[in-house]
């Protein structure tokens, strides 16, 4: 069984932050590719349970990478002071 997922942000900088803080998590568990503004993940599993608990983390760590991303970006922007 395969499962993509696709990401797209509104910058490459905050793409390639994102990429960068997952990586080390999922390696092993799920493909990742970084395009641009666009990180595409595969994962493959044997059962739909095991198929569903990888996205379940990797999900997990996407929302906590896209908050310090987003963090990180806002403090090295002197725009946003």
């Amino acid at each position: 069984m395969i499962l993509s997922i696709e990401a797209t942000y509104d910058s490459e900088k905050i793409a390639k932050a994102v990429f960068a803080a997952i990586g080390p998590d999922n390696e092993g568990y799920v493909e990742s590719t970084l395009d641009g503004k666009k990180i595409r993940f595969e994962i493959r599993a044997e059962s739909v349970g095991a198929l569903r608990n990888t996205a379940d983390d990797l999900l997990a760590c996407l929302g906590t990478a896209e908050a310090a991303a987003g963090l990180a970006i806002r403090a090295d922007d002197p725009e946003t002071d």
